[in-house]
């Protein structure tokens, strides 16, 4: 199951739409869009296991998250979202163990980063995005389905005295919940400790009373009274929400892009792969000039608007080189394009964020932005002349673990700053790239600050701190050259671990705690014999045989 790369099987593509959906079908009535997972269980995304009691794989998530899209942009009158299963007893059993148990380490892990942002996504449209979710969990929520739940607003578990929710996987399957379920227990859902110890290693869960006691769920509802209490709650959170009602939705197509031998080409994106030096380079461009400034011209754009064109694009090459690029071990981010345009845009942004359409664009930069803070891949920015690193493009230099500006006389090169780089697009820390980079220390930042609006040259943005060297033309081609060598010659390993602590600084997050400590451990578990082994639990599940473990401590 590795990557399209390694073993010449179908790579993984992210793009879909709901006439394709083979597990979710999305209902809209008015504010209320209704997710009901009807897994099928013959239509994994790989052969070799089935999806059964509404267990899922990556497909399943791939829908999600285009589903979850289509509401934001398609369906702005929507206001509450309420997930439910269109299974008898069951609403989620999580991830398929059996497809667990013959993926490699990377499927898995990648697996799990993804379904950690899709619920990120739920999270931080219920944050920014006006919209509210509820978990009708009308039967036994176990593992992953009740990170689903966890992700949302508010759960709801049928009171029929057989639905529980459960974290089991500590005492079936030698791993932990891995898609945020033991730091949203506490931080989110603030279960007590001790309560929480006994709820995560527990196979059978909780169910009725003692759940809504321990905070594990919201409330608990007979059968008979189940679907009108989910109308009525679904309802009452409608009135909170503002979202537009009258507002016409904007259809998003599926990306045109074109894949070759040298990598993904988009409109507004580019990733070309140099396999044999296991680098890509992605670069973005921007538009030749502002198409748009009022709120009704850039609706009328739709889908087409650059900002939200050129967020999904660089989404999707996210997401493929994440998935089937394995060795793909260092990114080298570039832009073209005229940086005073990009500062345009974003004023235009920031002037019409009331409006709808341009609140959910902003929305989908952030995530995006998010997805390469958290990928694990070396990230180098090249600045150079006819680059664009302005504002909102500004933010993928700032996301980069090291930026090279070009220092030199034959071109212009500048980078620029806007509004968009002090707040409206945050890391997973909740901190602006700036903020995070000094470490919130107001002398520094505020020096940034006053150079907003501004184009800087690499002289003045190495002194402010923003770029890391600036060779000049004599020493540039050659100080480039060793640093990726020296880079791509590293441990994948150490390097995973080295940008995952360096890039995020002192702030903690509940974010930040599910992709650092969280992953971070389960990554490690997830190699280990007690659980992947021969006679591991992982591997052992529904075999009849019992793990045997190695009863060490490490």
């Amino acid at each position: 199951m590795e990557a399209a790369s390694a073993n010449k099987i179908e790579p993984v593509d992210y793009r879909t739409e709901p006439s394709r959906y083979k597990h979710w079908k999305l209902d809209v009535n008015g504010e209320v869009a209704t997710l009901t997972l009807n897994i099928d269980e013959d239509g994994g995304i790989r052969p070799g296991y089935k999806l059964k009691l509404n267990s899922y794989d990556l497909g399943v998530d791939i829908e999600l998250h285009d589903a979850l899209q289509r509401i934001r942009f398609e369906n702005p009158g929507v206001k509450t979202v309420v997930f439910t299963s269109g299974k008898p007893k069951i609403f989620c059993s999580g991830a398929n163990i059996y497809m667990l148990g013959v993926s490699t380490h990377a499927w898995k892990v990648n697996f799990c980063k993804f379904t950690n942002e899709t619920r990120n996504g739920i999270e931080d449209a219920s944050q920014y995005s006006g919209l509210k979710f509820i978990a009708a969990c009308n039967g036994t929520t176990a593992g992953g389905g009740y990170e689903l739940a966890l992700a949302c607003d508010e759960i709801v578990l049928v009171d029929d005295r057989n639905s529980s929710v459960s974290l089991p996987e500590v005492p079936l399957l030698g791993v932990l919940p891995g898609t945020g379920g033991l730091t949203r227990v506490t931080d989110k859902r603030k279960v007590r400790r001790d309560h929480a110890d006994i709820f995560c290693t527990i196979s059978e869960g909780v169910r009725g009373q003692r759940a809504k006691d321990w905070r594990l769920v919201d409330d608990v509802v007979k059968a008979q009274q189940f679907g009108e209490h989910i109308a009525k709650r679904a309802a009452e959170l409608a009135k909170l929400s503002d979202r537009p009602s009258g507002a016409k939705g904007v259809a998003l197509p599926t990306l045109e892009r074109t894949v070759d031998a040298s990598g993904y080409h988009y409109e507004f994106v580019d990733a070309v792969i140099d396999a044999a030096g296991r680098t890509v380079t992605l670069t973005v461009r921007a538009p030749s000039a502002v198409s748009a400034k009022t709120a009704a011209e850039i609706e009328a754009q739709g889908a087409n608007w650059w900002p939200l064109k050129m967020a999904r694009e660089l989404d999707d090459a996210i997401l493929n080189l994440r998935t089937n690029h394995l060795d793909i071990g260092l990114w080298q981010l570039r832009t073209e394009g005229n940086a005073q345009v990009v500062l345009d845009i974003d004023a235009t942004i920031v002037a019409n964020q009331g409006n709808w359409f341009v609140r959910e664009t902003l929305g989908m930069l952030r995530r995006t932005l998010a997805r390469i803070d958290v990928s694990s891949r070396s990230l180098y920015a090249l600045i150079e002349p006819g680059s664009c690193f302005a504002g909102t493009l500004l933010e993928v230099a700032l996301a980069a673990d090291r930026s090279y500006m070009l220092d030199t006389t034959t071109a212009p090169n500048a980078i620029g700053l806007s509004a968009m780089n002090f707040g409206p697009l945050p890391m997973v820390n909740g901190l602006s790239r700036i903020a995070a980079r000094f470490y919130q220390e107001e002398a520094p930042v505020a020096a940034v600050k006053a150079k907003e609006g501004s184009l800087l040259t690499a002289a003045e943005a190495y002194e402010l701190g923003l770029v890391t060297a600036i060779p000049d033309d004599l020493d540039w081609a050659d100080e480039v050259r060793i640093a990726v060598e020296e880079r791509a010659a590293l441990s994948p390993d150490a390097l995973t671990g080295l940008e995952a602590n360096l890039r995020f600084g002192i702030t903690e997050t509940m974010n930040t705690r599910i992709f650092g400590r969280l992953s971070a451990w389960q990554n490690w578990i997830f190699i280990r014999p007690n659980a992947v082994g021969e006679n591991g639990a992982l591997k052992l599940f529904g075999s009849g045989k019992k793990a045997q473990f190695d009863w060490n401590r490490v």
